[in-house]
């Protein structure tokens, strides 16, 4: 089944309107936006749909009050859509919605959905590094930065979800063709459908109880100095800095996360790694050791021998 990723998240949340700014602070371009909220988009027409929660276009909401009330899947082709379809009708309600989004709900309650990407396709350059001995180098003359620079999010990259069940969760996904590339013990793991040789679209956080709700949604930056000159203008528009700037082991990815009035923390990530079904899946044991790499923490800007505040 040729899924390739989300093509969006749908929320239903308290502050539509400091919702909506959030997401545009953060580098979302507003798309038919008004009072009850709308959708707006990265570079490639990936993004998220912000209503209030008892707007009632948005699918029933979990047990748990999560904000996150549907995810919808992009996939390659009509083919792909008739092969959900087949899977997901042999043990559940499926229906296509006037909007060509087929809907099902997975095996821990979350609303899905399955489209025919309508994703654009991007044809910009990433960062590049003027690394001694790289034959790849940045033109003569040009910056590697500046206080200008776009920062912009190109592509919806993955979510991470909190759950009861990791096992029973990854083979829901499995059935639709989903793989696990890497794996935190005790905790749940990375997943990768067929469409795509990102990492992971989709992380599941095995939880005590009936705990059920998003942790975290990212998009793709074009490398680790947007990733920072991102993040700093956010933390200059007063939103609050929860876990980074820093890199991640499992996935390689540049990370820095954000506090946000959707009830979850937002990311930004950039230089995933890419894997094929070559790939032999690694285990690890959850710890701030095998998390990430290295870890910052943002400060005010600073210079030797300037006055000391």
């Amino acid at each position: 089944m040729n899924i390739i990723g989300p093509d969006y998240l749908v929320f239903g949340v308290d502050d539509v309107t400091a919702c909506v700014q959030y997401l545009i602070d953060y580098g979302l371009t507003p798309v038919d936006v008004d009072a009850t909220g709308g959708y707006l988009e990265a570079l490639d027409g990936t993004g998220i749909v912000i209503r209030h929660r008892g707007d009632a276009r948005l699918p029933a909401p979990l047990e748990t009050g999560t904000t996150l009330r549907e995810t919808v899947y992009g996939v390659a082709d009509e083919a792909a859509l008739h092969a959900i379809d087949t899977e997901l009708s042999k043990d559940r309600h499926v229906s296509l919605g006037e909007d060509g989004v087929l809907r099902a709900v997975d095996d821990m309650g979350f609303a899905l959905g399955f489209r025919i990407t309508q994703r654009r396709e991007l044809s910009l350059a990433g960062e590049v590094s003027n690394a001694p001995g790289s034959a790849t180098l940045r033109a003569i003359n040009s910056l590697g930065a500046s206080n200008d620079m776009p920062a912009r999010p190109r592509s919806l990259s993955h979510v991470v979800c909190f759950v009861p069940d990791a096992d029973k969760a990854e083979a829901f996904y499995a059935r639709l063709g989903f793989v696990c590339t890497d794996r935190f013990i005790g905790t749940g793991p990375f997943l990768r459908p067929a469409g795509t040789q990102d990492h992971h679209t989709l992380f599941f956080i095995q939880t005590p109880g009936f705990m059920k709700g998003i942790e975290h949604f990212t998009f793709h930056m074009a490398g680790p100095t947007e990733v920072m000159v991102a993040g700093s203008r956010f933390v200059e528009k007063g939103y609050q800095s929860f876990w980074g700037p820093g890199r991640h082991q499992l996935g390689s990815n540049w990370f820095w996360y954000f506090n946000s009035p959707m009830g979850c923390h937002v990311e930004y990530d950039a230089d995933m790694d890419l894997h094929d079904d070559t790939w032999q899946a690694r285990s690890e044991l959850s710890s701030a050791d095998t998390s990430q790499y290295f870890l910052f923490r943002h400060t005010e800007k600073w210079m030797p021998g300037g006055k000391p505040e």
